[in-house]
């Protein structure tokens, strides 16, 4: 494996010495650090290769190079089920790597569930998420998960970082603002081209940033008063609603723009 996460390398590739390898793995990290590409090449050090290997992914992506539409459905789930029915071509692993996990609505979840419950054979699941509250607590709990972290050499998506500066600054002018600014705001938001939870995820973000200065890990370069009056509390609840909301969005058809209002009236 030449892929970066030294440690992360090294715990798999014990395991697989010891004949401890665990029949589902859960990696979790923020986006673009690499956790498919690793996955990928591990199943590679395994011998596994195509057609024993398949990849799950959402399904009907939006044009936008930075929209989250689409989810994993159950019919993707049955298929992996079937595809692990069958004996390895190869005569080694069958893998299957399921991508942004949490994208798996309701349905595929409970569904995942089983397959996690009863490994048959030779068996390896890896679930890939940079949102693993999403994922149901027992699916959560029947994987060992190994978190990662952006590589000090790994460049940034300079579109993406231009896009999430767009947003928050967008955000940070209505902090603190009456009301009616506020709404003014939401009712700007085309949903059809924005997705509420994008918006969510970089103010999700931000409040994790300030509340690791509030508690003294990182350090505040450039001084925003708006955030002053908010204490570790304050930041912690905020955050909690950030991530109810964004499970709501994500499994119901509540609505983005009344979301985005119930946040902003708490902040």
């Amino acid at each position: 494996m030449t892929t970066g996460h030294k440690k992360q390398r090294e715990f798999l590739e014990n395991k697989v010495k010891s004949n401890q390898l665990s029949h589902s793995y859960l990696f979790t990290g923020q986006k673009e650090i690499g956790k498919k590409d690793f996955a990928l090449e591990f199943a590679e050090f395994l011998g596994c290769k195509f057609p024993d290997l398949m990849i799950l992914s959402q399904a009907n992506k939006k044009d936008s190079k930075f929209g989250d539409g689409g989810e994993i459905k159950i019919s993707q789930i049955r298929e992996a089920q079937n595809f692990l029915s069958y004996k390895s071509y190869n005569g080694g692993y069958k893998i299957v790597i399921v991508e942004d996990a949490e994208k798996m609505n309701q349905e595929a979840q409970s569904c995942f569930l089983k397959t996690l419950e009863e490994p048959k054979g030779q068996t390896l699941l890896i679930l890939i998420s940079s949102k693993p509250d999403l994922l149901l607590p027992t699916i959560v709990s029947r994987c060992q998960t190994i978190k990662f972290f952006r590589l000090k050499d790994l460049p940034e998506n300079s579109e993406r970082v231009k896009k999430e500066k767009e947003i928050l600054n967008d955000l940070l002018s209505v902090i603190g603002s009456n009301f009616s600014e506020k709404f003014k705001y939401v009712k700007s938001i085309d949903f059809e081209k924005q997705n509420a939870s994008e918006i969510l995820e970089v103010m999700q973000k931000y409040l994790r940033h300030l509340l690791m200065i509030k508690i003294g890990v990182e350090k505040l370069e450039i001084t925003d008063k708006r955030f002053e009056k908010y204490s570790v509390d304050d930041l912690k609840r905020i955050l909690n609603l950030v991530e109810d909301i964004s499970r709501k969005l994500f499994f119901t058809n509540a609505s983005e723009k009344l979301a985005l209002e119930i946040l902003l009236m708490e902040i």
